[in-house]
């Protein structure tokens, strides 16, 4: 197998890259975010029953204002990484073959051999190529041709790889 593909220099891209990856990286904070943001409202309207409720009312404020934080910290995130890496725009291409992932990003390169892959994930546009727990890079679906794009699933479905 081998697979290679450009990357144009379009402002958008570094930003979807950091959306995708902050996301499966950040997920966790929503998750924590509307768990506190439950109980603190629970809390709110049982205390509100008894004498203790309004000494532990700025306690249970805390958690649901918390919680909501958490919760819009990923949206955030995501926003603030798409403003920011509109100027990192530059040209770059995947070079991909049954040993190794090679990325080309203006100057710069680097490389992921497929026998440090633990697993694959799917989003609608992008792979996302994890090396141990964490996500590493991501290989972008939507500017491969389709042919290249199945050859690579049937690749990493061979290898264990897909979620």
């Amino acid at each position: 197998m081998h697979i290679r593909f450009d990357v144009p220099a379009d402002p958008a891209y570094p930003g979807r890259v950091a959306a995708v990856l902050g996301s499966v990286r950040l997920r966790r904070y929503g998750y924590i975010g509307a768990v506190l943001a439950a109980v603190g409202a629970i809390g709110l309207v049982v205390s509100r029953g008894f004498a203790w409720g309004e000494q532990a009312s700025p306690l249970w404020m805390a958690m649901v204002v918390g919680g909501l934080l958490s919760m819009l910290y990923l949206p955030w995130v995501r926003w603030r990484a798409r403003r920011r890496s509109s100027r990192y725009a530059v040209e770059g291409a995947y070079d991909i073959t049954d040993d190794n992932i090679m990325m080309r990003s203006g100057s710069e390169s680097g490389g992921i051999a497929w026998d440090g892959v633990a697993q694959v994930s799917d989003t609608p546009d992008f792979w996302i190529v994890y090396v141990g727990r964490m996500p590493a890079t991501v290989i972008p679906r939507f500017l491969m041709s389709a042919e290249d794009a199945e050859t690579l699933r049937a690749f990493m479905a061979r290898r264990g790889l897909l979620r």
